[in-house]
Formats: structure tokens, sequence, C-alpha cells
């Protein structure tokens, strides 16, 4: 294995690099989409949101829950994982932290398959530490181990 996780100034919406590629992020279970990194999904794509709205109405019937992975594509080579790592979502009279740590790492485990099938690259921002609340020191271990211990290149962005 000789796989590196990449740190980058930049945009996750726009990622670098030839060959297929995965933007992957983290959502809420309460099918709620409007803040935070998805603004920046939907001023560039409309699919990855109207599949999550979609994928929550019909929860009763498919796999929407903490932990599932969705895959959209929005080009020839690229694809969007809208991730269920975060329980409901934090209001401002609240201390609690959206974030589940075990539901990231189930997500994970999933995307590092869709990447493997595709020979996809994975490019995201610090995934889980925005509005979710989660600390990067306890997410990129999780991202070390199901993602670049498999082989999938991974790039994290942070913006400039």
């Amino acid at each position: 294995m000789n796989t590196e996780l990449a740190y980058v100034r930049g945009d996750a919406t726009r990622p670098a690099g030839t060959g297929s590629k995965i933007i992957a992020h983290v959502c809420n279970d309460a099918g709620g989409w409007g803040k935070g990194f998805v603004l920046a999904l939907s001023r560039r794509w409309p699919q990855p949101e109207a599949a999550y709205r979609q994928w929550h109405r019909d929860r009763a019937t498919n796999d929407f829950a903490l932990g599932a992975t969705q895959l959209v594509q929005v080009d020839a080579d690229l694809w969007l994982a809208n991730m269920i790592g975060q329980h409901g979502i934090r209001s401002r009279t609240s201390t609690a932290r959206p974030v589940r740590y075990e539901a990231i790492d189930q997500a994970l485990t999933t995307l590092a398959a869709h990447a493997t099938e595709r020979n996809a690259s994975v490019h995201m921002p610090r995934i889980g530490c925005g509005l979710a609340g989660g600390t990067w020191e306890e997410i990129e271990p999780l991202i070390i181990h199901r993602l670049i211990e498999q082989d999938v290149p991974v790039t994290v962005y942070d913006l400039e």
C-alpha cells in the first residue's frame, strides 16, 4: 500500500486530477438539505439534492438510515456520495453534536466499495466536522482505515 491521504487548498466541488472521481460528504438523517457544503453542491448540480430528498421521502421502503450511502452520478466520470452520518440537525440552543462516527465509518466502508468498483479517487471537505460537530482527529483515522488502507486515493479540500 502506497496510497496517501492528500490535503489541498481548494474547492471540493471541483476535484483535481484525472480519471473517475467521487465527491463524498455527510448528510443528516432528518431530510434537511440547506446549510453547509450541500449549498456548494446544489449550486453546481441539481441531482444530489433531488436524489437525497427522494431517498428521504421514500425511506419507509429503502435503505435511508444512519450509515447508508447514496451514489448519484453528476457527470460521465463523476459521482457524489450522500453519506448519512449525522443524527438530526444541531439547533441554536442545543450543545448536542449530531455527528455519528459509527455511521460515518459504515458509510466509508460502502464508499470504498463504490470507489474500487469504479477505479475512482475520493474527494471531500473535512466531512463530519462542520455542522455535524465532529472532530477531524476522530474522522481522519476512519478515512485512513476504510479508504486509504484499501488503496483508495483520497484528497481532502480546505477552502482557500
